[in-house]
Parts: structure tokens; C-alpha cells; sequence
């Protein structure tokens, strides 16, 4: 008899659920897509609903439900951290301490008011520690029979960091950084500085590092006063922040804003204003430091497990530049992310640690490839579904019988400057499109980052796009000998690929800069030449290869550029009918949903009242 275990993660942000099947993952989404609000994290209603009608199973079928972290251990954190803190934090303390006596205290009661909206069965609840769920998600579906296990976030219950030893079925968590010492909320800190928000905009200052100067005494002077004021970094990687400086313990903000300002002479930057070059230099030097601390971690890890492998997870995983050097420093010989690495991806690890640990079934590792099937795990929709929600629409589509000619056709219109948007089969779990749900164009057109940001996605202007290359070609252009298709590994272009950058670059304007050619794929080489790549398997995504396939066929070049589809401030499209509004809405210039292709000057006018662009505020 089958044995079905539903993981949940949930209340804090990216609420997800996930299904496992006999130790398969056979489903997994975040509420967000379903619910349209970027971020949910309300209960996975939408997404618990949708694992179980994918994998045929009524909730009556299931043997247990997991959540991804641990309730009690979360609020004794809390009252200890207040108690430590006091008189510091009372407002914070009458805000947070009654939503917990009243709701999140009685977690049971609350999962079990929700659950019974999907059955009235009664099923275990099991509780692993937030930072064990990550673990799990990074161990038992890597590739890897044996690997040191890295998990790095804001903070779970009490940990922020831990390193552990997957071996087998078995995890062993060998070391643990405590709260309030988090390199994940020194990283957000930062974000909310540089005029950024809190746990959506960390990757914006990934985003912005490469623009500041790395040879200037200002970035210098950051670094220097972020490892003497901020933080203490010790050989093993293991961090102690200076709590003067931090508000995020018991107070309502992040830091104390007026000590930073002192410390770095500048004032927070408001959001939405412009960007000049020392926030550029401020959002360098925090890179550069964490860097230092991941690399320094991964070191313990590899003296502490003698493994010859990594995995990782929590939010700091998809800090795809670290990523990069972990991996080009030699440490390991391989290592592998998981690609839900933030909360969501908590629900898949939530019902791993079910499997393996408390029930201790074997783990079956299969040596071609890792367990997540590429991360397509979502819904998808046939033929006829997305007929119907194109004539709902009154669109006009033209349907292509072969898809090696759609390919071929569609391959053109992008060589042509064209901006496809690109939705097909399984939708992605996680935070990447990975071929899927994405909007497409060609990587060697110079406009293509300025009218994809500007134009299509509506976000500000220097946010890099990544390529999707077709995984044989991955040496042709970077400088990386193996496969990265989670979109999760940042690695330099290959030289002869570079355009040399003039004299005085870094003076420049940002914009100046950004549109400067640097290569001969100048709209996925960062200011940096360096590009975050996915690259792409025939095996894996059969349609997504046959398309950049005959894209080179057309141009030479096995690759292009690959953003999610959705604007700023959405999710990530899950249905057909949420790929033709986003369509709409933009100036795509066309939409392929399956086998069928529509040209945006075919469409009537979409139905819909307010001016919707006027909500993003634009560079």
C-alpha cells in the first residue's frame, strides 16, 4: 500500500505544500501562484488542494501531514529573546505575543481547522525543526549518497545556520549558529538600508553588488567597518553581530538607523529613489562579506564531514553569486542546491524527514540526476484547457499541429527582437522559470535588458537577466564544466566572448554603465561579465531544448535570455488564463500557451478596468 505524506510550509512567507509518494515527490507549489498575492503566507489551501488532485489521492488516502518547523521551540525563542532584550522591544512584544496566545501557540487546532477543509480524516501532524526541513530538502533529493549539508536563512526556530552530514537516510546536524547571530538577517539588513524590502528584495542587491567599485577606498571603508562594527567573523565561519546596531531582535524595523548612519555616512536609501554609487559600493562590500563567511562555513563543513559533496538550502542558497565561488574555491568536488532553497522548499524537506527519519526508509539515490524532476512539479494544463480559456478571452491563436516547426517558427521571431512569452507543461517550484513559465528573447540583442526590464517586466532598469543554454554548449560561452539547471550557479563568461571596458568605467553613470556593451551576448552578461545560468537538458525539457536548438540553428548562438513570466509585484503565471492577462498587459510581442501561438496586434482589448502600470513606479 502506497504511503502519501503532505508537507506544508506556512504563516511566515511562501507558504507551500508538497506531496510524497513512497518517497517520491510527485507534486509541489507555493500559494502564491494560486492565490495571486506574491509572498502568501497564508495556508496553502490552493496548493494542498492541487498536490492531491495531481497525484489522484483523496486526503483520507494520506498517512500523515508535516510542517516545517516547530511551533513551541518558535515562541519559547520569542519570549526568551524579549526577556534578554527587555525594556527594549515592548511594542513589538504587544504586537507579536497576542497573534501567538491566540493563533500560532494552538498550531494543531490551527492546521487541524484548515486541514479538515481538504477531509475529515484524522492524520498524524508531525513537527520537524525548521532548519532539520531544510536539510532534508537539500539532502535526500541531491544526487549525492553521501554530502555535507549547509543550511543558511534569517532564523528558523532558534538556529540561523546550521551544518550537518547526510549519510544514507540518516541526517546528523553537527553544528548550529543561534539566533539573534543570523548571516541571512545581516544580508536582509542591508537589503532594507539600500532601500530594498525585506525578504523579497535580497536579490536585488545581489543584483546592484557588481555595480559598485571594488577598487575604491569607499567599498574598502564598508568592509572594513561591517567585520569591526557590524560583525565577527570567526575562522569557521560562525558570526557574532554587534546587537547595538540591530532592531530586527524585538523592535519593528532592522536596524538602528540612526547608529548606521554615523557608521557609514549615508542615510538609508528611500525606496524607489534613485541609486547612486555609494549604495552600489554599500551593497558590494555586504556581498563580498558574505561571501567570505559562506566560503568559510563551507570549509568547516568539508573538515567536519570529510564529504567530497555540499548541499544547501534556506534563503542565503539562492545567493547564486556565493554559490559560484563556493564552487570555483575547490573546496568540494561537486555541490547541489535545492531550488525551492527558501521556506517553500521546506515543505518538500517537512515530508522527507517524515520518510526517512521517523519511518527510516531507505534512500534510493539515483545516480543520473537529483530527485525534484528538473523542479517541474507544478500544474499543467492540456490542449483543450487552454482552448477554452483562450475563447473565454475571444483571443485569436493560430494552433501548429508539429511542434518542430512551432519551434522553429517561434525561434525566428525571437532572432527577429521579438519578446516571446513562453508557457509550457509542469509549472516550476520555486523561485526560478526555468523554461516553463518564462519570457524569452534574444541574449545577443544589445536593447533586450533595457526593453524587457522596462518595457515587459516593469522593474527597475540595472536588474541582470539570466541565459538558458542548451546544457552541451555550456563551454562555449561560460566558464563552468558541468550542468546548473536550477538557475542557481553565477560563473564568468568565457574571455572570448568579453568586450573590453573602456578607461574610467566605474566613474560612469549607472545607466551609462549598464547599457555599455560587454560581450557578444550583451543582454546576459552582468556588469561583471559574469551571467546566472541555467542550462538546459533535451532529457529534462524536451520542448524548451527544441526550441533554443533551433534557435541555434538559425544564429549560431545556444542561447538566450530566460525571465520569469510575471511583472514586478505578481507571481510567477500558473494558469493559461494568467499568461494572456500578463501578455496583455505588456508589450510581449507574442504568447505560445502549449501548441498554440498568439500575436499581441490579433488580440481585442482585454476587459478590464484601471490603468494597472500605474501602480509600478518605473525607473
Amino acid at each position: 500500500m502506497q504511503r502519501a505524506i503532505l508537507g506544508i510550509s506556512a504563516y511566515y512567507h511562501d507558504s507551500a505544500a508538497a506531496l510524497l509518494v513512497d518517497g517520491n515527490i510527485l507534486a509541489a507549489a507555493q500559494e502564491e501562484r494560486f492565490t495571486r498575492k506574491k509572498h502568501d503566507s497564508s495556508f496553502p489551501i490552493h496548493a494542498c488542494r492541487y498536490v492531491l488532485e495531481e497525484s489522484g489521492l483523496e486526503y483520507r488516502d494520506l498517512a500523515a501531514v508535516s510542517f516545517y518547523d516547530k511551533p513551541f521551540l518558535k515562541f519559547e525563542r520569542l519570549l526568551e529573546t524579549y526577556h534578554a532584550f527587555a525594556p527594549s522591544g515592548l511594542g513589538s512584544f504587544l504586537s507579536a505575543i497576542p497573534v501567538w496566545i491566540k493563533e500560532k501557540l494552538f498550531m494543531k487546532n490551527l492546521l487541524d481547522e484548515h486541514l479538515s477543509k481538504l477531509g475529515d480524516a484524522r492524520l498524524p501532524i508531525y513537527y520537524p525543526e525548521h532548519h532539520l526541513s531544510h536539510a532534508a530538502s537539500a539532502f535526500y533529493p541531491s544526487p549525492f549518497p553521501d554530502a555535507a549539508i549547509l543550511t543558511v536563512d534569517g532564523v528558523g526556530e532558534w538556529a540561523t545556520t546550521t551544518i550537518g552530514h547526510g549519510k544514507g537516510k540518516e541526517i546528523e546536524i553537527l553544528r548550529e549558529l543561534q539566533f539573534p547571530h543570523s548571516v541571512g538577517l545581516l544580508y536582509s539588513a542591508f537589503t532594507y538600508y539600500t532601500g530594498f524590502v525585506v525578504n523579497s528584495g535580497e536579490y536585488k542587491l545581489m543584483g546592484l553588488a557588481p555595480y559598485g567599485n571594488p577598487d575604491s577606498q569607499r567599498t574598502t571603508e564598508f568592509k572594513e567597518k561591517i567585520t569591526t562594527e557590524l560583525v565577527d567573523i570567526r575562522k569557521d565561519g560562525s558570526i557574532v553581530l554587534n546587537m547595538d546596531y540591530f532592531e530586527y531582535a524585538t523592535g519593528l524595523k532592522m536596524v538602528n538607523e540612526q547608529r548606521w548612519e554615523r557608521l557609514f555616512g549615508v542615510p538609508r536609501r528611500k525606496p524607489e529613489s534613485q541609486i547612486s554609487q555609494v549604495y552600489m559600493d554599500m551593497a558590494l562590500a555586504i556581498q563580498q562579506v558574505t561571501e567570505e563567511i559562506v566560503l568559510r562555513l563551507s570549509c568547516t563543513a568539508r573538515k567536519l564531514t570529510g564529504s567530497k559533496y555540499l548541499v544547501l538550502a534556506g534563503g542565503v542558497a539562492l545567493n547564486c553569486v556565493a554559490n559560484g565561488k563556493i564552487l570555483k574555491a575547490g573546496i568540494f568536488d561537486d555541490l547541489w542546491i535545492q531550488p525551492a532553497a527558501g521556506d517553500a522548499g521546506g515543505a518538500v524537506g517537512a515530508a522527507y524527514a517524515v520518510w526517512h527519519i521517523h519511518d527510516g526508509n531507505e534512500r534510493r539515490v539515483n545516480g543520473c540526476g537529483d530527485a525534484m524532476s528538473g523542479a517541474y512539479l507544478g500544474p499543467e494544463f492540456s490542449d483543450k484547457e487552454i482552448r477554452h480559456a483562450l475563447d473565454r478571452r475571444g483571443a485569436k491563436a493560430h494552433y501548429y499541429d508539429d511542434f518542430e516547426e512551432l519551434a522553429e517558427d517561434v525561434a525566428a521571431k525571437i532572432a527577429g527582437g521579438n519578446v516571446v512569452g513562453w508557457f509550457q507543461g509542469r509549472m516550476e517550484f520555486g523561485p526560478r522559470a526555468l523554461g516553463n513559465r518564462s519570457i524569452l528573447g534574444d541574449a545577443r540583442n544589445p536593447e533586450m535588458q533595457k526593453k524587457m526590464n522596462l518595457k515587459i517586466k516593469y522593474r527597475e532598469g540595472f536588474r541582470p537577466f539570466a541565459p538558458s543554454v542548451l546544457e552541451e554548449d555550456i563551454g562555449k560561452y561560460f566558464d563552468l564544466d558541468r550542468q546548473s539547471p536550477y538557475m542557481l550557479l553565477v560563473t564568468p563568461i568565457c574571455e572570448e566572448n568579453k568586450i573590453p571596458l573602456p578607461d574610467g568605467y566605474h566613474e560612469k553613470p549607472l545607466y551609462e554603465r549598464l547599457y555599455f556593451l560587454r560581450s557578444d551576448l550583451p543582454s546576459i552578461t552582468h556588469i561583471d561579465y559574469s551571467a546566472r545560468i541555467q542550462s538546459v537538458s533535451q532529457k529534462t525539457n524536451p520542448r524548451y531544448w527544441e526550441l533554443i536548438q533551433q534557435f541555434k540553428k538559425q544564429t549560431g548562438y545556444g542561447v538566450i535570455v530566460n525571465t520569469s513570466f510575471n511583472v514586478r509585484g505578481e507571481p510567477i503565471v500558473c494558469t493559461p488564463d494568467d499568461a494572456y492577462r500578463c501578455f496583455m498587459r505588456t508589450e510581449m510581442d507574442f504568447l505560445v500557451v502549449g501548441n498554440y501561438v498568439l500575436a499581441k496586434q490579433d488580440q481585442p482589448p482585454l476587459k478590464e478596468t484601471g490603468d494597472w502600470r500605474s501602480e509600478f513606479k518605473l525607473d
